[in-house]
């Protein structure tokens, strides 16, 4: 009988401690590095707001955030690559609209599905992108490009780099009847060095990654693509107000996503930190200065704003007339 209260006893040792270990374990996270995926180069807003939030998360958890940029196939060859790894919580990606709102509609054939193979985070802040030429050009509006699109359509294109870009700028083409040859490039920071150099003709990018061009005067922005005109340039008119469309509004997203079947835990502790890091007035200041306008969201209200914005999308592509490929 000792020997059975013994075995008891010992066995009831080990699930206890089995128990304390798991705790310890799911308290521990992060216990490594953790990799950070983006879908675009380096220069473009999405790097340089996942840099932002690596630097911030590395003080949280003690541990490295190390910043990987795949970019290529408008975000397809990074999301993949997320969809594929480990849902452990070490590897998460900064993604946008392009890979998880537009590309189901731009691409005959995804190697990912934008709900089923991936958890949502968080979400961090929206980019209203801006109508954008060389500063070498005699252009300061949009009349003035569409007047010289007439006179040089023949050598007219426009660049894109993300879903955001092309979609705006077929659905602008469109409506003004431009007749603009459509060129993809890897990514907006490669379509601006081509407009500075006159290989492009026009592009529409985010004020984050567009920033330093404008500063410099390299590139000259005409309108923005969102519906109301933005507070980070109150004086630039809406593409809605310079054509005579109301219904053009257009802005990119930013959220944070991991691998689907991500434990709750991992979820929660992530979706935390990185809610508290997008809020604070640091971070704030920051989005606001790269020509973001910050909008938190935990994990719970994320999830159903994908959902919704894989419809919006789906619609505006349509609206644009593009093929899908």
């Amino acid at each position: 009988m000792t020997r059975f209260f013994k075995k008891i006893i010992s066995a009831s040792c080990v699930i206890t401690a089995m128990a304390s270990g798991s705790v310890m374990a799911q308290q521990a996270y992060p216990t490594k590095e953790i990799r950070f995926i983006t879908a675009f180069g380096a220069g473009s807003a999405s790097d340089i707001v996942a840099r932002l939030l690596a630097e911030r998360l590395e003080a949280v958890f003690k541990h490295p955030v190390i910043v990987e940029n795949k970019p290529g196939a408008s975000g397809q060859i990074a999301a993949d690559f997320v969809a594929r790894a480990q849902p452990d919580g070490y590897t998460i990606m900064l993604a946008t609209n392009t890979t998880h709102s537009a590309n189901p509609y731009l691409f005959k054939s995804l190697r990912y599905d934008p709900l089923k193979d991936f958890t949502p985070l968080a979400q961090v802040c929206n980019f209203p992108f801006v109508l954008a030429v060389s500063g070498k050009l005699p252009i300061s509006s949009i009349d003035e490009l569409i007047a010289y699109g007439k006179k040089n359509q023949s050598t007219l294109s426009y660049g894109y780099g993300n879903s955001t870009g092309q979609i705006s700028a077929a659905a602008f083409d469109k409506a003004v009847s431009l007749g603009a040859t459509a060129v993809p490039y890897k990514s907006s920071p490669q379509v601006m060095t081509d407009i500075v150099g006159g290989r492009t003709s026009f592009m529409f990018a985010d004020l984050a990654s567009a920033a330093g061009h404008i500063a410099s005067g390299n590139l000259k922005i005409l309108a923005v693509t969102t519906k109301k005109r933005t507070a980070l340039a109150p004086d630039l008119p809406t593409i809605a107000e310079a054509i005579g469309q109301p219904s053009f509004d257009l802005a990119a997203w930013v959220g944070i996503f991991g691998p689907a079947g991500m434990p709750q835990d991992v979820v929660d502790r992530l979706s935390t930190e990185i809610v508290r890091i997008a809020s604070s007035d640091d971070m704030r200041q920051r989005l606001t200065r790269l020509g973001a306008e910050p909008t938190p969201a935990p994990a719970s209200e994320f999830g159903p704003f994908v959902v919704r914005q894989l419809a919006i999308w789906g619609e505006k592509v349509k609206e644009a007339g593009i093929t899908p490929q």
